[in-house]
C-alpha cells in the first residue's frame, strides 16, 4: 500500500486530503498490504476487513476532494467495481451537502445493472437539488430497464416537486404508485400529500389523506397548512374538528395554524377553542404560539385578552410587539398603538407598515406619510406591503407628485413590484386623475389579475371615460378573466356617468344570466342612480320598491341625488325620510334636502329642516379641499384664513372674480340654503374651499401645470361653473375629485358634461 501512495505517479492530494492520506497509509501498514503496484486487494486474505476500512473512509469524507482521492485509491486497488464501494460513493454524492450528483451520475453510468437502491439514491440526489425533471427522467429509464420501483422510489422522486407545473406529473406518478401496489403505503401516501399540498392541489391531497389511517399530527398539519395557504380557512377548521374526533393531540404547530385561520376569519369562538389547549396546559406555549394568540385576539378585537397574554410573556420579539401594535391600530385605538410602537427597541418593515395602516384605517393619511418619512430616517427598508399602503395614502390625498416619487423609490430600491403594487399604482394614478399614467402602468404589468382589470374599469368610469371603461371590460372578457361583483359595479358606474341607460340595463341583466352574479345593494344603487339622473325617476323608485333585498341608505341616497338634479321635491322628501329612518344622524341628507328646497325657493321648508338640524345637534360638514403643490399637501376649508399665504390667496381670488365677471361669470346661489340676502349668498359661494385651492394653485405654479384638487363633498353648481371658466381664461387643466366622481376641466368644458 505504501508503494502505491509513494509511486512515481502519485495522486494529486490536496492539503485538505493530507490527513486522510496519512491515516490511509498507517492503516495499510496495519493490514500488511504488499507494496507491489500490481497487487490487487481482492486477493488479500483480509479483503473483507480492508473493504470495511475503505467504506469507513468514504463515509467519513467531508468534501468531494476527499471522496475523489479515496475513490481513486479504490480504482488503483481494484475495488471500484465492488457494489459496496459503488453504493457508498453514490450515497455520499447524493445525500451529503458537499456531494456532487453529477459525479454520482458518471459512476452510475458505469454500472451494468444498477439495483433499485442505486436508482432511488440517484433520484433522491436530483430531488435534493430540486431538479424534478432529472429525477423523473431517471425514473422512466428505470422502468425501461424493467426495474420496478419500491416504496422509497416515489417519496424520493416527489421531494423536488414544489411548483404548479409539477402537478400533472405528480398526478401521473400517483397512478403509477397505485399500479405498482404502493397506493396504500403510508410512506408513499405521505409523499403525495406533501407534493399536492405544496403545489396547491389540497383537495387531491385530502383524498390521498383519506385513503390512509392513523396519521400522525405532522401529516394533519401539512393538510391544514395547505388549506391555509389557499385561504380556505373553513376547511382548515373542519379538518381540525376531524382531528379532535380521532383523538389526535395537536402540537404547537397545529395551534399556530388554527389561530392563523381564526385570525383571518375573525372567528373568536374557534380561536377560544384553540386558546383552551394553552390555558389548560395541554400544549406547552412557546414564543411563536403566544404571538399567534395575540394576533388572533387582536384580529377579533379582544384587546384585553391580547394585552393580558402580552403582559405575561417572559420573552418578546419584534413579532410580539408588532402584533400588539397592529391589534390596537386595527381596532381604531391608534394612540395606544402608537404608545407601544414608540416603546419598541427593534422595528422591522412589518411593524412600520402595521402602524401606517392604522392611520390609513382612520383616514389620517397625512400622518401615515409622516410616519413613512420617519421610517426612512430610521433606515428600515420598506417592503411591497409598505409601498401599497403609501400609494393608498397618496391616492386618497390626490398627491400625484408624491405618488410618482414612491414609484421611483420602488424602482431604485428594487422593492418587489408585484401585482399588488401594480394595482395600487393604477388606483393611485386614477384617484389623482392621471388617466394616461394609469394606462401606462397597466400596459407595463406582466401579470394582471381581475383586480387589475377592475381597477382600470372603475378608474376610467369615475374619470368620465365611460366608453373606454366598457371597452376595457370587453378586453377583460377576451383575456378570459372572469369578472366579479366589483367589476360590474365599475361597469354600471361607467354607464351612469355617461348616461348610457340601455347599456346599463343590459349589463345589469347579463351579470346574472352570463356569470351567475347575484346583484347586491350597490348594484341596485348604481341602477337607481343611472335611471334617476337620466330623468326616469319613477322607474328608479319602482326599482327600489321591487328590490328582492332591503334597500339601504346608499340606494335611497342615489334616488335623493337624482331628485336634486331633476329638482323633484316630492320624491326627494320621501327618499330623505327613508334615509333618516335608517340613519337619523346623517347630516348630509339634511343638507341635500335643504339644497333642493333652496333651489326651488321653498324657504319655509329650508328653515324647518335647519331647525331640526339645530335641535338634534346636527352640523353641516364643512367643505374641505386638498391640493398638492411642490410635494406638500395643503388643506383649505370654506372661508378659511389660516393658511400662511391667506392674504395673497384672497387677493388673487378677488382679482379672478373680477376678471371672470367679464367672461360671463355670475354667481349661482341656487343651492345656498341660508335665508339671507343675495349679496351675502354670493360672498358665501366665493369662499368655497375649491375656489381657495384654485387661487392658491394659480399663485404657486407656473403656466401649463395641471391643478389637482380633492374635495370631501359634492362640488356645488357655482364652483363647477367657476372651474370651467378658469380652465378657459387661464389656459389651465383642472382635475377635481369630489365625493362622487372626477371632473376634468379643459378649454371651458368638463368631462362630466354637466351630468353629476
Amino acid at each position: 500500500m505504501l508503494s502505491l501512495l509513494h509511486s512515481k505517479t502519485p495522486l494529486p492530494f490536496s492539503t485538505a486530503g493530507l490527513a486522510i492520506s496519512r491515516s490511509f497509509s498507517q492503516k495499510a501498514l496495519f493490514f500488511n498490504v504488499p507494496t507491489s503496484p500490481i497487487y490487487s486487494a481482492s486477493s488479500h486474505p483480509n479483503r473483507h476487513c480492508y473493504e470495511q476500512f475503505l467504506l469507513s473512509l468514504l463515509e467519513a469524507c467531508k468534501s468531494m476532494d476527499q471522496l475523489k482521492q479515496i475513490h481513486s485509491q479504490t480504482i488503483k486497488l481494484g475495488l471500484s467495481s465492488d457494489s459496496s464501494v459503488q453504493n457508498r460513493v453514490i450515497v455520499s454524492c447524493c445525500t451529503k451537502d458537499s456531494g456532487d450528483v453529477n459525479y454520482a451520475r458518471h459512476l452510475f453510468d458505469t454500472i451494468p445493472e444498477p439495483t433499485v437502491f442505486i436508482w432511488n439514491t440517484l433520484i433522491r440526489g436530483y430531488s435534493r437539488l430540486e431538479c424534478p425533471s432529472n429525477g423523473v427522467y431517471m425514473y422512466l429509464q428505470m422502468l425501461r430497464r424493467n426495474i420496478k420501483p419500491d416504496r422509497y422510489t416515489f417519496p424520493f422522486l416527489l421531494k423536488g416537486f414544489k411548483r404548479d407545473k409539477d402537478l400533472q406529473c405528480g398526478k401521473e406518478l400517483f397512478c403509477h404508485a397505485i399500479k405498482y401496489g404502493f397506493g396504500s403505503n403510508l410512506f408513499v401516501q405521505k409523499g403525495f400529500i406533501h407534493v399536492f399540498c405544496s403545489c396547491g392541489l389540497v383537495d387531491m391531497a385530502h383524498r390521498v389523506f383519506n385513503m390512509g389511517d392513523q396519521w400522525e399530527v405532522a401529516t394533519w398539519n401539512v393538510l391544514i397548512s395547505g388549506y391555509n395557504r389557499l385561504k380556505q380557512f373553513e376547511k382548515s377548521n373542519k379538518l381540525f374538528n376531524e382531528m379532535e374526533k380521532k383523538g389526535v393531540l395537536p402540537n404547537s404547530v397545529t395551534l399556530v395554524l388554527m389561530l392563523s385561520a381564526s385570525s383571518s376569519l375573525k372567528d373568536l369562538d374557534e380561536g377560544m377553542k384553540i386558546y383552551k389547549y394553552v390555558k389548560e396546559s395541554i400544549v406547552e406555549p412557546n414564543l411563536i404560539l403566544e404571538n399567534a394568540l395575540i394576533n388572533m385576539f387582536a384580529a377579533c378585537g379582544v384587546m384585553n385578552v391580547a394585552q393580558g397574554i402580552f403582559d405575561n410573556m417572559k420573552t418578546r420579539d419584534v413579532i410580539t410587539w408588532t402584533s400588539i401594535v397592529s391589534g390596537y391600530a386595527n381596532t381604531g385605538q391608534i394612540d395606544l398603538a402608537r404608545k407601544y410602537f414608540d416603546q419598541m427597541l427593534e422595528r422591522d418593515s412589518v411593524s412600520w407598515t402595521a402602524m401606517i395602516d392604522g392611520y390609513l384605517k382612520l383616514n389620517r393619511f397625512r400622518e401615515a406619510l409622516e410616519l413613512f418619512r420617519e421610517m426612512q430616517i430610521s433606515n428600515v427598508t420598506p417592503d411591497e406591503f409598505t409601498m401599497v399602503s403609501i400609494l393608498t395614502a397618496c391616492a386618497h390625498l390626490g398627491a400625484l407628485e408624491l405618488g410618482e416619487w414612491v414609484k421611483t423609490y420602488i424602482d431604485r430600491q428594487s422593492i418587489k413590484n408585484d401585482t399588488l403594487v401594480g394595482n395600487a399604482l393604477i388606483d393611485m394614478y386614477f384617484k389623482c386623475g392621471n388617466i394616461e399614467r394609469a394606462r401606462k402602468a397597466f400596459e407595463k404589468m406582466r401579470c394582471k389579475d381581475k383586480f387589475t382589470w377592475t381597477a382600470m374599469i372603475v378608474g376610467l368610469a369615475i374619470n368620465g371615460r365611460g366608453e373606454e371603461a366598457l371597452n376595457m371590460f370587453s378586453d377583460m372578457i377576451e383575456a378570459s378573466v372572469i369578472p366579479d361583483e366589483i367589476t360590474y359595479i365599475g361597469v354600471l358606474c361607467a354607464c351612469t356617468h355617461t348616461g348610457m341607460v340601455e347599456k346599463g340595463r343590459e349589463f345589469f341583466v347579463s351579470m346574472t344570466t352570463q356569470y351567475g352574479i347575484k346583484p347586491n345593494v350597490t348594484h341596485y344603487g348604481c341602477m337607481v342612480d343611472l335611471l334617476g339622473r337620466s330623468g326616469n325617476l319613477r322607474e328608479a323608485h319602482e326599482s327600489i320598491e321591487n328590490m328582492p333585498i332591503e334597500p339601504n341608505s346608499i340606494v335611497w341616497g342615489s334616488l335623493l341625488g337624482a331628485c336634486r338634479v331633476q329638482r323633484n321635491v316630492e320624491l326627494a322628501e320621501m327618499a330623505a325620510n327613508k334615509i333618516l329612518e335608517l340613519e337619523p344622524e346623517n347630516g348630509a341628507v339634511y343638507v341635500l334636502l335643504c339644497n333642493i328646497y333652496a333651489a326651488c325657493k321653498r324657504w319655509e321648508k329650508v328653515r324647518e329642516v335647519r331647525n331640526i338640524m339645530m335641535n338634534r345637534g346636527i352640523k353641516k360638514i364643512p367643505g374641505c379641499s386638498l391640493i398638492e403643490m411642490n410635494g406638500a399637501v395643503h388643506e383649505f376649508v370654506a372661508g378659511d384664513q389660516s393658511h400662511p399665504q391667506s392674504k395673497e390667496i384672497y387677493a388673487k381670488l378677488e382679482n379672478m372674480i373680477q376678471e371672470l365677471t367679464h367672461a360671463r361669470y355670475s354667481p349661482d346661489t341656487s343651492e345656498v340654503f341660508l335665508d339671507i340676502g343675495e349679496e351675502d349668498k354670493e360672498t358665501a359661494v366665493y369662499r368655497h374651499s375649491e375656489k381657495l385651492a384654485i387661487a392658491y394653485a394659480l399663485i404657486s405654479s407656473g403656466p401649463g401645470i395641471v391643478i389637482r384638487i380633492v374635495k370631501n363633498l359634492r362640488m356645488c353648481v357655482d364652483c363647477h361653473h367657476f372651474a370651467k371658466l378658469v380652465s378657459e381664461a387661464y389656459s389651465r387643466v383642472l382635475v377635481v375629485r369630489d365625493k362622487t366622481r372626477f371632473h376634468h376641466f379643459k378649454h371651458g368644458s368638463c368631462s362630466c358634461n354637466d351630468f353629476w
